[in-house]
């Protein structure tokens, strides 16, 4: 044997060693007369990073974040989760005033509180998670210069791990409710249902939680297909920082309805849209679904009194898809809106008026025809003359195995569950309250096509703010949920609402074993 496959035999041994000895192996072919299983094993994600989009800029602004991680079975011990400002990196500084100790007012018991801006720039956390999964833990911020928030989460706190940011603002340009989900980072986002026009006033939030710069494109597409824009190429986003841009100053069009579409050409972001109205209140247009050729639009509010459905296909394709309400006795056409033809390249926007008509409700998108991928999302208002507040529900992902919402309120929080391809039964478990209670789990059956409002099991003993987990007990059939949360205030019907994909808390690993006669190959 000479020198040469010595050299290798020794440098595969010693990978095999760091590898812990894991070497993936063809699939034996006799396994499956075997009985052995080969799927790829799901296990609790070890690790996990959110994004928390710059809040708001207005002084009226009132902030709430709140962390969650359910309680999930085979997670590891130890480790923690947190939220951080998106200061480009700067280490946590010591005030010199204060006998060298961090600027930073006292948190609660399990690191929740109140961070002010002016300790936000010492990258000391807003929040803090190190106790035990399955109990929310709050913070809360005022004004309008508080940064984005950049969080990670390890071991036991990773699997699942939800933070919900609400905002009220009390007057001027988008005032009420504004909510999100922070998100993880990714390459590209579709944001239909964004607006140039006049009296809006739209943000693209692009934040980085890396050590180096993100390069980033912003497309805008109108009802005549793509616009012209001055500064919408090579975007950076400097390392561990947050980048707002006004829709408007990418382009001089003004439309009613564009779609956005975020493209990452080196590293990874956080994106989110915070669209602000002059008179109809403002919210976060969270990204859809990805382009697909059906999609379901959960839990419209079955109070809107008016609802604008915007549709784009990113291709060159025309789309003609079916419009359907799955509401509480099935599935049901709206008269005059039975379908909708998109032009490949542009965005269409449809008013669907009152469509709920006081009933639990949610859009299903499929092909009249053939399959083209599309992406949508739908403008809901509540309310009349100028109390009207404005939301957006865009397409959402399937709960898959898990769904988790925090920041719930025991009477401002409505969970919609629909099932358009037939019959789910969904697990709800209620948690404890991040200041006290006990929590509790109720099973129901969603009748196929149809979207049911549930009454959610709030134990009488639950304190605070509680999280929602759902949980799908039919493995065939497709489940799509929301949560809207609702705050009144002087009469304006303030809301939000954020739809409930799968919570990311498992990850496939694939079946390894130790097979040294691969070195001999």
């Amino acid at each position: 044997m000479n020198r040469t496959t010595l050299s290798l035999i020794a440098g595969a041994t010693a990978l095999a060693a760091v590898t812990g000895f894991a070497v993936l192996t063809a699939p034996d072919p006799t396994a499956a007369d075997d009985g052995v299983a080969t799927a790829a094993a799901r296990l609790p994600v070890e690790r996990s990073s959110l994004l928390c989009p710059t809040p708001s800029s207005s002084d009226l602004a009132e902030t709430t974040y709140t962390s969650f991680t359910p309680v999930t079975k085979g997670a590891e011990s130890g480790g923690s989760a947190g939220l951080r400002p998106a200061t480009a990196g700067r280490p946590a500084e010591k005030d010199p005033e204060d006998g060298g100790k961090d600027g930073e007012e006292e948190t609660g018991e399990d690191g929740g509180g109140e961070e002010t801006a002016a300790s936000a720039k010492t990258g000391k956390p807003v929040l803090e998670h190190k106790k035990e999964p399955g109990k929310p833990v709050t913070a809360e911020t005022s004004g309008g210069e508080e940064p984005a928030l950049l969080g990670t989460a390890e071991g036991r706190f990773a699997p699942g791990w939800t933070v919900q940011q609400t905002t009220e603002v009390a007057a001027g340009a988008g005032r009420g409710l504004q909510g999100v989900t922070c998100t993880a980072p990714d390459t590209e986002f579709w944001f239909p249902g964004a607006s140039t026009a006049a009296g809006r006033t739209d943000y693209v939030h692009l934040t980085n939680p890396d050590g180096s710069a993100a390069v980033v494109d912003i497309e805008v597409y109108g009802k005549d297909g793509a616009l012209k824009t001055e500064v919408g190429e090579g975007i950076t986003v400097k390392p561990h920082s947050s980048e707002p841009v006004l829709l408007s100053t990418l382009t001089d069009e003004e439309q009613t309805d564009v779609t956005v579409h975020v493209v990452v050409r080196s590293g990874r972001v956080g994106a989110a849209v915070q669209a602000l109205d002059d008179s109809l209140g403002g919210d976060w247009l969270a990204a859809s679904a990805d382009p697909a050729g059906s999609l379901v639009l959960p839990g419209i509010p079955e109070d809107a009194t008016a609802v604008r459905l915007v549709v784009f296909t990113p291709g060159n394709v025309d789309a003609d898809l079916k419009v359907q309400l799955a509401s509480p006795s099935g599935l049901i056409t709206p008269a005059g809106n039975e379908t909708v033809h998109v032009k490949g390249g542009m965005t269409t926007a449809v008013d669907l008026g009152d469509v709920t008509r006081g009933e639990a409700g949610s859009l299903v998108l499929t092909p009249t025809d053939r399959s083209v991928p599309v992406v949508a999302a739908v403008r809901v208002l509540r309310g009349k003359g100028d109390d009207q507040e404005s939301a957006f529900v865009p397409a959402a992902r399937e709960v898959g195995l898990r769904a988790t919402s925090a920041g719930n309120t025991a009477k401002g929080s409505v969970l919609a569950v629909t099932a358009p391809e037939g019959a789910a039964k969904v697990k709800v478990t209620v948690s404890a309250g991040s200041e006290g209670g006990t929590p509790a789990t109720e099973t129901y059956t969603i009748k196929a096509g149809t979207t049911e409002n549930i009454e959610i099991p709030v134990p009488d003993d639950v304190e605070g703010t509680y999280a929602l987990t759902v949980e799908p007990e039919s493995d065939d059939t497709p489940v799509y949920a929301s949560r809207t949360l609702t705050a009144p205030d002087d009469g304006v019907p303030a809301f939000t609402v954020q739809t409930l994909p799968d919570d990311r808390g498992m990850v496939a690993v694939p079946h390894t074993e130790e097979d040294l006669s691969v070195l001999q190959k």
